[in-house]
């Protein structure tokens, strides 16, 4: 049997609503930790502040306007040929607060709007749930995902949007890259994946991540559940963020470093996809002595919940190598991690990798068995404009390149199953990890800087026309 890309393949473009959507308190909608975090910089981080400040800049707040210039957007992605467009539903425009009992109707009526947009041109919407952007009222009044009432707002918002676009969205996810918050010391991925905010009286960070972590598996094993049985046609997924993890070196010792730095990062993806924790966590549980509150019940709901398929993002893969500090290789962050000596790196020092997609690819088909979609992927680069308003963004064409090769390879020679490919920022967006304009990622320039300023005109790069004929030739011509 040969294998191809398949004819019904979802080419597309990914982006997350609060990156993009701007209309932040337009039409009733609510205040998300996406827009309590300021601006920040290559090295400088973002800070995430006790509500909206007034002498702060925030980024997120106006972003790129898509809520005003979605048809002219969806117009450009249909010109491209998009068959998907990969987005999420603001959960505040629906529940402002995140605790209401009714839904808010123009919220609603935005995405029947923006979904009936993209049907127009055939193109597949493909929803994240939860994509950075929990309900700050929730942060602020229950802690985030620390509290199990939590479960609830969510489910009550996912069979919202289930029942109301149940005719309109066929593809899910639950939670955009649930696994960051691995990095526990990071505020940031804290904050964005579970709205953890921490104060000086919290408990141990580490046993908080793990306790918010499972109330988010509960909570997407339940939408599962319901999602399918409101339509039992939709396909719902998760969303790992995966950058495989190679030993700095041959020494056995960076070897199994690289190991357990592979269990504690995706075994998130056990839980969605094989319904329960695997055993080496149930131990680390033990051995670190992390009581979770992990019910019978919850332990049911997981195992009747799992996904349809895997949803996940690369940009690079990392290195690894033990620690005399970590004799037990506990992953335990960037200390451990090396710098790579054959990969090239990105302006903002992410090393680029094709070879590590096509690896990842087998390594996530190896494990799970299910279909896998890559719904995140992409170059960020300053992109220079030029006097006749042309980007020339060969680098960015190189690296797509590379990386959809890399795709190819994985399933024309290693047979992996792989339903769609949505490169991240496929128009020009405010960075989730550092608030610029000024990274780059999309195929559509936006003239818009890094404070704010600009017309918001869109441009095409020639990246567009490159990608344009991907899409068209299904993939058979990437020169």
């Amino acid at each position: 049997m040969k294998y191809k890309i398949p004819k019904d393949f979802l080419w597309g473009g990914a982006v997350a609503a609060h990156q993009l959507e701007g209309g932040w308190q337009a039409d009733g909608k609510g205040i998300s930790i996406a827009d309590v975090m300021t601006a920040g910089a290559n090295g400088v981080p973002r800070q995430i502040t006790a509500g909206v400040l007034s002498d702060k800049f925030y980024p997120n707040h106006e972003a790129i306007d898509f809520y005003h210039h979605y048809k002219e957007d969806i117009k450009l992605f249909a010109e491209m040929g998009f068959k998907s467009f990969r987005t999420s539903i603001a959960w505040t425009r629906i529940f402002p607060q995140g605790d209401e009992e009714l839904p808010n109707e123009a919220g609603l009526k935005f995405y029947d709007n923006l979904f009936a947009e993209c049907h127009k041109y055939g193109i597949e919407p493909v929803i994240t749930l939860a994509h950075f952007e929990i309900p700050y009222h929730l942060v602020k009044e229950y802690g985030g995902w620390r509290d199990r009432r939590v479960i609830d707002f969510f489910i009550r918002f996912a069979t919202t949007v289930f029942k109301r676009y149940r005719h309109q969205v066929k593809y899910w996810m639950t939670f955009n890259e649930i696994n960051n918050q691995t990095d526990y010391q990071e505020q940031f991925l804290m904050a964005t994946d579970s709205g953890l905010v921490l104060e000086p009286n919290d408990p141990d960070s580490e046993a908080l991540m793990y306790q918010a972590a499972h109330y988010e598996l509960v909570a997407s094993a339940l939408a599962v559940k319901i999602g399918h049985q409101i339509n039992p046609e939709f396909k719902i997924g998760c969303m790992i963020n995966v950058s495989p993890l190679y030993p700095a070196t041959c020494n056995p010792q960076d070897t199994f470093q690289a190991l357990k730095a592979m269990q504690r990062r995706y075994w998130f993806a056990d839980v969605h996809a094989l319904g329960s924790y695997p055993r080496h966590m149930e131990a680390f549980f033990a051995e670190k002595g992390l009581r979770s509150d992990i019910t019978a019940e919850d332990r049911i709901v997981l195992a009747e919940g799992t996904v349809d398929y895997i949803g996940f993002s690369y940009y690079n893969s990392m290195t690894v190598a033990a620690q005399t500090t970590n004799p037990e290789f506990h992953f335990v962050g960037p200390e451990a991690v090396q710098k790579n000596p054959y990969l090239q790196a990105s302006d903002w020092g992410w090393p680029i990798d094709p070879l590590g997609l096509r690896y990842s690819l087998n390594w996530l088909a190896d494990h799970y068995h299910k279909p896998l979609m890559i719904v995140e992927n992409g170059l960020g680069a300053k992109d220079e404009l030029t006097a006749d308003d042309q980007i020339h963004d060969q680098y960015r064409i190189a690296y797509l390149k590379a990386h959809i090769q890399a795709m190819k390879d994985a399933i024309e020679k290693d047979g992996v199953p792989v339903i769609g490919y949505t490169p991240w920022g496929c128009i020009d967006l405010v960075s989730a990890g550092t608030g610029q304009m000024s990274k780059r990622y999309g195929f559509i320039y936006v003239d818009r800087d890094d404070q704010g300023k600009g017309s918001n005109r869109r441009l095409k790069k020639d990246s567009f026309y490159w990608y344009q004929k991907v899409i068209k030739t299904n993939g058979s011509e990437l020169d």
